[in-house]
């Protein structure tokens, strides 16, 4: 079972592929609902050597970076094996 961890922000990087989905008024709903209600919702991330790369997430992680924060909540996840 996957275990809720507190990640830095400035630590997790978000692939090209993945960024070119942010939808602007999505993260300010999303920072909005956050402001109300806090992070309900975890973001998944993989182990990047000493960072972490953005695997699910990518709208609260920005809504967070939008409000200031320095700290998501977020689970570990490994690479598959094929």
């Amino acid at each position: 079972m996957l275990e809720k961890t507190t990640f830095p922000i400035d630590r997790i990087r978000v692939p090209v592929k993945r960024a070119k989905t942010l939808d602007p008024e999505k993260v300010a709903a999303l920072a909005e609902s956050i402001l109300e209600e806090g992070q309900l919702t975890p973001i998944r991330v993989r182990a990047d050597g000493e960072n972490f790369v953005l695997v699910e997430g990518l709208h609260r992680l920005e809504a967070l970076k939008a409000l200031g924060e320095e700290t998501v909540e977020g689970y570990l996840t490994h690479a598959r094996l094929h």
